[in-house]
């Protein structure tokens, strides 16, 4: 009853504060923080995305909006509801048997076996075959499945590789389990039995964690971790030393792979993706220039978080913890309420459409962007500009990135300008693709800018609290923002679109081979999707568009990023790859060669 009670006071509280507000409508520290305080409030739970928290926080909003005078944006109605995979569990049965001469072993999930999250849901049995690694590493001369023929038999393979001791090791990139899976499946093997060796684990022989990586399974192709005792036992009946094998392996660099002859398994795996919704949030304020009854301005910023930090957190206690994410994104939020305020007091000076807009899904990787941008009340094309605002509750020695920069030609000049009034040490960035909500937009050729004060020690932490806002400098940002919005409401013509060449997007982790892909994170079906290509680079050069959706990168059939990922390492820059894509209901392919940076 208490709990209720205050949640029902709090939106009050807050009810009553827009409409005072209405009366005042200059954007000021005490507002911010009283926003933020309820935003970051550990009663909302840290707003994961399709929570009770989110719910509130969605509600919050939408009443600060109805009482500004915005209309809904989504028909009659503020929100937009979006689907999206929030979790995974086991599903079906979950068993594994494992018969060695006379005896049979039935393992005890989660004590003796665990089930790989990314495992599809199915069944294998029959001839067992040790793989060594699993590893198959041409530019390295290493292939554990050389003349070894895997087809419809279950494999056993090592976790890590040869060479884990060394923390620079060439073979770091083949030794994903996703990945290792990846290529049994693609051999033929019917299922994979994971294990730990005697090294590097000597004493350790932990089982995987059953943890979403926010890819779907592999389809048709079972995953299993067990521990080592088992394996100890299988090598036995075949008078080997498990711990012996390895060490041989790791000294040589040399695969010894092999088939049991006097072992079988069965083992069945199921896996099943939780389904969750999450809303959008966003309020309509018209404009009044009939010359301009067409075009728009959206402002935006996520409002969701990580909740007790089941995803993304950096947080390594124990304990489960709120995070409330008072700068990221309670921060930006808060901006894009102050701003609505603000420019719907003077509503009848403004010329176009103006939507404020609050994203959900953002830190899962910019699902309700993505989301609003495929599924648009409005034609994206009458999109002026989209300005993002991510984490700007921080500022510290007035320092303010702006990304984006170099999406329209005037954008530099345009905040050089306005920046005359606040005296910034402005860090403009001219890259329109970033980590957050306005890349969606930047993918569908709309000019953007992101604002952004800088990451903290208390990011993606529990510790990231409204106590630690400077609400002074968060409202010069957004009496800044709200100059720059000003402006471009002034704007005639429709600001160009620019597709800045990047230094470093479609560059995988430190490898020297450029594409210039941008991945589309909101997607979750077959093949890896892209929201837009790098200009001049390899996958524009060949014809590749955004929204088109990978299927095989050279003789790799493509079914996620992680598949993507896998087959660029098997490639050096100068490489000409057959890429296939479907785009709407056609398959094409495109011959690319591979850049380098």
């Amino acid at each position: 009853m208490f709990r209720k009670t205050l949640v029902v006071f709090l939106i009050f509280a807050g009810l009553v504060f827009s409409q005072d507000k209405n009366n005042d409508p200059a954007i000021s520290a005490q507002e911010i923080f009283d926003h933020i305080k309820y935003l970051a409030s550990d009663e909302l739970g840290g707003r994961f995305t399709g929570s009770e928290g989110e719910i509130l926080a969605g509600n919050y909003i939408k009443e600060q909006f109805e009482s500004l005078g915005l209309l809904p944006f989504f028909g009659n109605s503020y929100f937009q509801s979006f689907p999206f995979i929030e979790d995974i569990e086991l599903s079906g049965e979950n068993k594994v048997t494992l018969s060695l001469g006379s005896e049979t072993f039935a393992l005890e999930i989660e004590k003796e076996f665990v089930t790989n999250p990314f495992s599809g849901t199915a069944s294998a049995d029959g001839e067992l075959v040790f793989a060594g690694y699993g590893i198959s590493a041409p530019d390295l001369k290493y292939d554990d499945y050389a003349d070894l023929d895997v087809t419809g038999k279950i494999v056993v393979v090592l976790r890590f590789s040869p060479d884990a001791d060394n923390p620079h090791s060439e073979f770091e990139r083949y030794s994903a389990l996703r990945q290792k899976a990846s290529l049994a499946k693609e051999k033929g093997a019917a299922g994979i039995i994971f294990v730990n060796g005697h090294k590097p684990l000597n004493e350790d022989d932990k089982l995987v964690d059953f943890r979403y990586d926010r890819a779907p399974g592999l389809t048709g192709f079972p995953a299993v971790h067990i521990k080592r005792t088992f394996i100890d036992k299988m090598f036995e009946s075949e008078n080997l030393d498990f711990a012996s094998e390895q060490v041989k392996i790791d000294t040589s660099k040399s695969p010894s792979s092999f088939i049991f002859k006097n072992v079988a398994v069965s083992f069945s795996a199921g896996v099943k993706e939780v389904e969750k919704t999450g809303r959008n949030v966003a309020g309509l304020l018209p404009g009044n220039d009939p010359e301009q009854k067409d075009r728009y301005i959206v402002i935006g910023a996520h409002y969701d978080h990580l909740g007790l930090g089941k995803h993304g957190s950096l947080y390594r206690g124990k304990e489960a913890m709120i995070h409330n994410g008072a700068d990221d994104n309670a921060s930006g939020t808060t901006g894009v309420l102050e701003i609505a305020e603000k420019f719907a007091a003077i509503k009848d000076k403004i010329k176009k459409n103006i939507v404020f807009i609050a994203f959900s899904g953002e830190e899962l990787g910019l699902l309700g962007s993505a989301y609003v941008v495929a599924n648009s009340p409005i034609p994206l094309k009458n999109i002026d500009a989209m300005l993002n605002m991510d984490m700007i509750g921080r500022l510290a020695d007035s320092s303010l990135t702006v990304f984006g920069v170099g999406s329209s030609p005037g954008w530099e000049k345009l905040l050089n300008e306005k920046n005359a009034g606040f005296d910034f040490k402005l860090s403009l960035q001219k890259e329109g693709f970033s980590p957050s909500d306005n890349s969606s937009y930047y993918g569908k050729e709309i000019p953007v800018l992101f604002f952004f004060t800088g990451t903290h020690s208390d990011y993606h932490r529990p510790s990231d609290d409204v106590e630690l806002i400077n609400t002074e400098g968060e409202a010069m940002i957004l009496n800044y923002v709200s100059s720059v919005v000003e402006a471009i409401d002034e704007i005639n013509d429709k600001p160009d679109y620019v597709l800045v060449k990047s230094e470093n997007t479609g560059r995988m982790g430190g490898w020297k081979v450029y594409v210039g892909t941008i991945p589309d994170y909101g997607y979750s079906g077959e093949g890896f999707k892209i929201s837009g290509v790098s200009e001049g680079g390899p996958a524009q050069k060949a014809g590749m568009k955004g929204g088109d959706i990978m299927l095989r990168f050279g003789e790799k059939k493509i079914n996620n990023i992680y598949d993507y990922v896998y087959a660029l390492q098997e490639h050096v820059p100068g490489d000409k790859v057959a890429v296939t894509v479907k785009r709407g209901e056609e398959e094409l392919t495109f011959d690319l060669v591979m850049g380098v940076k």
